[in-house]
Order: structure tokens, then C-alpha cells, then sequence
């Protein structure tokens, strides 16, 4: 059965007896039909090759088929990562994705989001640390009727609206690898003040230190920002340190990185001199020299994840499968850890 030109909505209604409205209905998997209905509806639907319009669909259901990224995260790999994850579940689908930056420390934030939000009709949108930690940006997205699910470090919401890592767990795990190497003055390069995975990151690394009846020096504590030249200040703060530490966690690869860096400035041999561990695993931890120990932070498979919970019920191959809140992160052994030098 085919008709002049393509199909339309109206082709659907009037070939199957219902209304233009109906189609809709049995289009967007509305619960409010008999199995009769459907079944005439989509079998007309099959016999015309009848492909709905995105566009108008939208205005029907006052949404565009957008998935929208909300982030104010300095570090553009995990950003990256998270992007990648998006477009694998949105793939072959009629949904896109739309970036966008914001200021968390604005005090127009909110204002500037819901703005966002109205204009764009999204469908969705996918909230990264730290504004994922924000609870009144969670409640203006259910305000505006616009599904969201939050990232983090923790658990920051129930199931439906949040994918977690079990951040400190993994970074405990990381330190108790240098300390079974025999390390003892470890120094630490913390993430950005007011992010949770900084914090969580520092609990798991002060957990380890304790269990093993380490103490902490304030000196062997540098803050850093996530971004490659921190870290390379961060490292020689610590390196000025007398004695200086046999081994430093950085709470991501590119602040590893830059430690790295101001080792090598120094003539430090990395793992001879001193062991590094980072955390994340992005392409920079495989790519440095030494090869980066570091925590593999599964940020490509939580995003998609959390993109196939804002389109549960949507997709053609939905299994009624629940997809899963938690992500597990693990320690990859490289090359730039060793036993200390002895004294």
C-alpha cells in the first residue's frame, strides 16, 4: 500500500480510521490504546514506510528530540569522554546532543539554565560534577517537565536520575598499592575545592594512609585544579619538600602529567625516584613516559548509561532492562610505580 510522494500523519490516520492524534499516541508508545488500535495503526504505518517527523513530533510533544550536556568541568578530557558516551546511546537514533558550559559560580546560574532549558525544549539533559551536586538545578529540571539524570563521584540522587562511581573505594585501593610497595611519604595533589569527586578522592587517599597508621603532613598536601599547569605546580610543591615524598597520587592523569613534568625538570627518574599514580585513565595516561598508573574512572560508560535513562521508554530496542547507577572503578598497573629507593 503506498500513496503518491511520502506518507504523512494524515496518510496513517485516514487509511487506519483514526484520528491524526491517535497516530501520535501509538507513535510515541502512549499507554492510552487498545492493542487492536496499535496494532492497526502500526501495521499501516509498516504498509506506507510512513518515517515520522522529527520536527513535527517535537511540537506535538512540546520537546525537541535534543539530549542536552549541562558541565562546568574543567577537565576537557573527561568532558570529551563523557560526549563519547552520549552519541554511542543516541546512535541511530532521531536525538542530538547539545553542549553547554556554564558558570557555576554565577549567581544567574539558575536563571541562565532554566533560559537554556525553555528555549531549547530539550528532551533531556545529563548534569556533570560539580553542578550535578546542585539539588535546585535537579528540581528546576523537574519543574520545567524536562528529564535529567545527575553524574558524580557519590551517589547524588535514587536510580532513575543518577550514575555514580565509587570514587574513594578506588583511590583507597590505589594508595594501599604504593604503601604495599613500601612507600611511606606519600604526597597527595587534590582536585578543585568544591568539587565531591576532590573530595571523595582525598577521603579514599587519607582512608588508606590511616588503616596503615600513616600520618599525613600538611606539607605533603598540594591543591590542584584538574588542569595539566597545577599539577605541574603541585608537583614541585611537594618536590621542595625535605625530605621529599617517595610518592604522590594526583587526583586526575593531567595533573599526573604535570608532576611528571616537574619531576622530570628536576633529573627525578619516575618510577626510580619517585612513583606516580593519576586517576581517570584518558588517553594522556598511556601516552606520557613512563606509561601512568593511574585509576580507570569508567566516565564513557556511565554517560551512556545516563543517556539510555533519559530515553527509557523511547527507543525501539528498549528491553525494559533498568541500566545500571553503579560504575566500579579499578587501578591499572603501569610504569610509573616502583618499591623506593632505600636510604
Amino acid at each position: 500500500m503506498k500513496t503518491g510522494g511520502n506518507p504523512t500523519i494524515n496518510d496513517v490516520a485516514r487509511l487506519a480510521g483514526v484520528s491524526k492524534k491517535t497516530v501520535s499516541r501509538v507513535i510515541n508508545r502512549s499507554p492510552l490504546l487498545s492493542d487492536e488500535t496499535r496494532l492497526r495503526v502500526e501495521t499501516v504505518i509498516g504498509e506506507l514506510g510512513y518515517t515520522p517527523n522529527p520536527q513535527a513530533r517535537g511540537l506535538a510533544l512540546r520537546r525537541n528530540f535534543l539530549i542536552g550536556l549541562i558541565h562546568d568541568n574543567p577537565n576537557s578530557q573527561m568532558v570529551l569522554g563523557v560526549q563519547q558516551g552520549i552519541l554511542e546511546a543516541i546512535r541511530e537514533t532521531e536525538f542530538a546532543l547539545v553542549v553547554r558550559p556554564v558558570d557555576r559560580g554565577s549567581p544567574a546560574m539558575l536563571d541562565d539554565v532554566r533560559h537554556f532549558l525553555e528555549r531549547q525544549r530539550l528532551f533531556g539533559v545529563l548534569l556533570l560534577p560539580p553542578i550535578s551536586e546542585n539539588d535546585e538545578l535537579a528540581r528546576l529540571c523537574e519543574s520545567l517537565g524536562c528529564r535529567y539524570v545527575r553524574m558524580g563521584s557519590a551517589k547524588l540522587d535514587d536510580d532513575h536520575h543518577s550514575v555514580a562511581s565509587n570514587d574513594a573505594e578506588a583511590v583507597t585501593e590505589a594508595t594501599r598499592y604504593l604503601i604495599e610497595q613500601g612507600h611511606r611519604r606519600i604526597g597527595l595533589v587534590t582536585g578543585p575545592h568544591g568539587f565531591r569527586s576532590a573530595m571523595e578522592r582525598r577521603a579514599g587517599f587519607e582512608e588508606a594512609l590511616a588503616e596503615a597508621g600513616i600520618k599525613l603532613p600538611r606539607g605533603l598536601v598540594a591543591n590542584g585544579d584538574y588542569r595539566f599547569d597545577s599539577g605541574v605546580e603541585a608537583g614541585n610543591r611537594l618536590l621542595d619538600q625535605v625530605p621529599m615524598p617517595t610518592a604522590i597520587f594526583a587526583s586526575n592523569d593531567e595533573m599526573a602529567a604535570g608532576v611528571l613534568h616537574a619531576a622530570r625538570q628536576r633529573n627525578l627518574a619516575v618510577p626510580q625516584d619517585l612513583s606516580v599514580i593519576g586517576f581517570d585513565d584518558t588517553e594522556i595516561a598511556g601516552h606520557v613516559w613512563p606509561p601512568l598508573t593511574t585509576v580507570r574512572w569508567p566516565i564513557t560508560s556511565m554517560a551512556r548509561s545516563a543517556a539510555l535513562k533519559l530515553l527509557a521508554g523511547t527507543l525501539d530496542d528498549d528491553n525494559g532492562i533498568e541500566e545500571p547507577s553503579l560504575f566500579l572503578s579499578k587501578l591499572i598497573r603501569r610504569s610509573s610505580v616502583a618499591r623506593p629507593q632505600p636510604e
